[in-house]
C-alpha cells in the first residue's frame, strides 16, 4: 500500500476595495540611544511590508503602493487578520496609509 502525499492547499487573504493587506513590523524594545527597554514596555511601530494590494488599488495610477512597499500608516481603522501565530498581519484602507518609503536612486 503505498501512502499518498497531500499537498497542504495555502490560505491566501486577498483584501478588497480600497484596501491593502500588511505586515506590520516588530515594536522595538530598544531606543534609538540603545536603551534596552522592559519587557512590558515596547515603542509602537506602525510601519509595515505590503504584503498584498487589491485589484482596485493595482489598477488605480494614485496609489503607488505596490507588494513589498515599506509603508507608515494609521493603525486605528487597521483590521488584524487572525492568520499566523504572531497575528502580525492587517487589512489596512488604502487611506491610512500616509507614506512609502523609497529608495533615492
Amino acid at each position: 500500500m503505498s501512502a499518498k502525499k497531500t499537498a497542504a492547499k495555502l490560505e491566501i487573504v486577498e483584501p478588497l476595495g480600497q484596501r491593502v493587506l500588511l505586515r506590520k513590523d516588530e515594536d522595538r524594545k530598544r531606543t534609538k540611544a540603545g536603551i534596552h527597554l522592559p519587557d512590558k514596555i515596547e515603542i509602537p511601530t506602525i510601519t509595515g511590508r505590503v504584503v498584498a494590494v487589491s485589484s482596485q488599488i493595482e489598477r488605480d495610477e494614485d496609489w503607488p503602493i505596490a507588494q513589498y512597499d515599506k509603508v507608515l500608516f494609521n493603525p486605528k481603522h487597521a483590521v488584524p487578520v487572525d492568520f499566523e501565530g504572531d497575528n502580525r498581519l492587517f487589512v489596512v484602507p488604502v487611506e491610512d496609509i500616509v507614506a512609502v518609503f523609497r529608495r533615492d536612486e
